[in-house]
């Protein structure tokens, strides 16, 4: 008897019952029945709750690390960039009143007040200690070591020669002038640049930090939004289906993720807002009113030197150099001479950036006294021209109306306007960076609830077909 042939007359030889081909790959086969699996009901819904679970997840996985990358950054500028700039500045500023105060203690002949000499010392007390504070400092590049080992390097050479300088001025020698010069020279061509430009690159690491701090999340803000609107998509797909408004599951889901969403942007909103205000009226008007404390210093020792040389230093112009010197400082500090503080002008800056009253009173005292200032300059370059030295010197050294009282009163002013920016630009950060508490593990937290909440409503929707 023949065998039978044609459908239905049995398996063809070599296939099992099951479809499996000999030979065929286990991970084909498998493939094969996952991608049949998929195309029921249930095994949508299975892809669909693992495709929300694995959103939610990577929503507050993204959210954590930006919102900690933010505020990582904003501690960096409260605890560690912005105090860095202060003490760069204050370094700078030590410098300057140091070659300031030296120039000083020439002006009244052999004897040098002692209330100088320790001025003098202080400042470089100050210099050597903020020197060694930013050597230890771990943010310090290799290029900020460089300068601080110049620094480090040349301050001695200073001050050995304005102790030379000293020694001949005690003896009567016109020689000490000499040496004065060139200690000034030195501080003004190396010591001064060197000190400004890790001051600058202080500077820039603030404004990096700052970005960051304040820069938008947008990664998390992008997959925020589309993971609610793919909770939102499922959600309606499920009442199609079911003809149930709600999902229990998917709307803890939702809400959690929409929950995530608004503290992300209004922490950061809030966060960024205080940052900017920290920067424009703290960072920024300090910045402004240390550049021009430093001018006015300066300025005092140009207007000193000029007192020490007697005019023996000139320009290529045939000018008085340190006259010249001077007048640069000043017109950066303040203007022209006229009435009030040139527009653009550091002062001006400063009185425009000030916040309240508190922080613009101070300003408004130094722009007058840099006026009172200047009127004095006038009168005891008026008496030097006409060959009064002893009137001249008297008019910039006395203890009243002289041009040395009028500068004291303008640092006053501006160290005054530099600790009220300093308590302001503390407050605005500290609450800055205090609005992005708890929020990366908070995001963390729920978008874990969230997925959890995404499978168990799927779960529920799976067991209708059990």
């Amino acid at each position: 008897m023949r065998p039978a042939h044609g459908p239905g007359a049995g398996p063809t030889p070599g296939t099992g019952t099951s479809g499996h081909t000999p030979g065929q790959p286990a991970w084909r086969e498998a493939l094969t029945r996952l991608r049949a699996a998929a195309t029921t009901e249930p095994g949508r819904l299975r892809t669909l709750g693992a495709a929300l679970a694995a959103a939610l997840v990577l929503f507050g996985a993204v959210t954590a690390w930006q919102v900690t990358d933010r505020a990582t950054a904003a501690d960096a500028v409260v605890d560690r960039s912005q105090p860095l700039s202060a003490a760069a500045a204050d370094l700078y500023r030590s410098l300057a009143d140091a070659d300031t105060t030296a120039a000083r203690g020439f002006l009244p002949g052999g004897k040098e007040p002692r209330s100088i000499r320790l001025r003098y010392e202080k400042d470089i007390a100050t210099a050597s200690a903020l020197l060694a504070e930013a050597a230890a400092s771990t943010g310090t590049s290799q290029q900020e070591h460089t300068r601080i080992a110049a620094l480090n390097k040349q301050l001695p050479v200073y001050t050995g020669l304005v102790e030379q300088a000293r020694a001949n001025n005690r003896q009567g020698l016109p020689l000490g002038g000499a040496y004065l010069r060139h200690a000034s020279e030195r501080m003004e061509k190396e010591l001064l640049p060197t000190a400004r430009a890790l001051y600058d690159a202080e500077t820039d690491r603030l404004g990096s930090d700052y970005r960051g701090a304040k820069s938008w999340p947008w990664a998390a803000l992008t997959i925020g939004l589309l993971t609610l609107g793919a909770l939102g998509w499922a959600q309606r797909r499920t009442y199609l289906r079911t003809n149930r408004v709600f999902n229990h599951g998917l709307l803890a889901a939702t809400a959690a993720s929409g929950v995530v969403l608004l503290w992300l942007a209004v922490g950061h909103g809030i966060a960024r807002a205080n940052l900017d205000d920290s920067y424009e009226h703290g960072a920024r008007s300090l910045q402004v009113l240390n550049t021009a404390r430093i001018s006015s210093l300066q300025a005092r020792g140009a207007e000193t030197l000029t007192m020490v040389s007697r005019h023996d230093v000139l320009t290529d112009q045939g000018k008085d150099a340190y006259e010249e010197r001077y007048g640069a400082n000043m017109r950066d500090l303040f203007g022209d001479g006229t009435a009030d503080a040139r527009p653009g002008s550091l002062l001006d800056r400063a009185r425009s950036l000030a916040d309240g009253a508190l922080g613009r009173d101070p300003v408004a005292k130094a722009v007058a006294e840099v006026k009172e200032w200047q009127r004095r300059h006038a009168a005891a370059r008026a008496a030097d021209d006409a060959g009064d030295y002893e009137g001249a010197l008297a008019r910039v050294t006395g203890e009243k109306g002289s041009t040395g009282e009028a500068f004291d009163q303008v640092d006053t002013a501006l160290r005054r306007a530099l600790d009220h920016e300093q308590d302001d630009f503390r407050s605005a950060a500290d609450d800055g960076r205090s609005a992005l508490t708890g929020l990366a593990v908070g995001a963390a937290v729920l978008a874990l609830l969230g997925a959890a909440g995404a499978v168990l409503g799927i779960g529920r929707r799976l067991s209708e077909y059990r």
